[in-house]
């Protein structure tokens, strides 16, 4: 039991799937960091736009997305935009953590059960940890493709660029809480905010979505 704990923890902390995915980044794909839309929460992102639009479901991040790194509970300032969320979707709204539902971290699925009892969203159970692996599972649970859904997310290289690998719109959030992250995320997150804006700069720009090509119409300028 101590093993698997020191494992899981470990595991939050170095994402060894994530390195190697980010090395084949670095190498040809750098545009897979930079998001379609970035908002400081989900409290600035249009809904009801992103339904007109054509998108049939939301898939979120968990850890400093929607709530506190570590966390099992909703950001309480996010309530609101989530029920909103929830009211034009219904039940196409889903987590895909990296923690939460990952079965090497949460094989018993007990983590998802207390999330999902939390925040009223089904958590989807998952094997590879982002930006690796394919959107196999999220299609089968949402019965469609993933040109259709939406990812959001906090990370660049870890759900943004998994997000535009398999072609979701994707929405960068800013960190909810840095109080609980280790000192080496912070870290991390510092190099992938600056490589993104560097990137960024000289020009790169993700592949243009065909449901929202006017990125924009889809961020408020004041939240719910």
């Amino acid at each position: 039991m101590w093993w698997k704990e020191l494992k899981a923890a470990l595991g939050q902390r170095i994402n060894v799937e994530g390195i190697a995915s980010s090395l084949e980044i670095f190498r040809k794909d750098k545009h897979l960091i930079i998001p379609h839309v970035s908002v400081p929460d989900i409290r600035y992102i249009d809904w009801g736009e992103l339904k007109r639009r054509g998108f049939q479901g939301v898939v979120f991040d968990k850890d400093n997305t929607i709530t506190a790194a570590y966390s099992l509970s909703l950001w309480p300032p996010l309530e609101s935009s989530l029920q909103h969320c929830k009211a034009l979707f219904g039940n196409n709204i889903a987590v895909f953590s990296n923690s939460a539902g990952l079965y090497e971290y949460d094989p018993d699925g007990k983590s998802a059960m207390i999330l999902e009892r939390a925040i009223g969203i089904k958590v989807i159970r998952h094997k590879v940890k982002k930006p690796a692996g394919t959107a196999e599972e999220i299609e089968q649970h949402f019965g469609c493709e993933s040109s259709k859904l939406i990812m959001v997310g906090d990370r660049p290289l870890t759900d943004i660029a998994y997000g535009n690998r398999n072609g979701f719109l994707t929405i960068l959030t800013e960190p909810l809480s840095l109080a609980e992250e280790s000192f080496i995320v912070q870290q991390v997150r510092v190099i992938e905010r600056a490589l993104m804006k560097h990137w960024s700069t000289k020009g790169l720009k993700p592949i243009t979505h065909e449901l929202l090509p006017d990125y924009m119409l889809c961020v408020k300028d004041k939240p719910l």
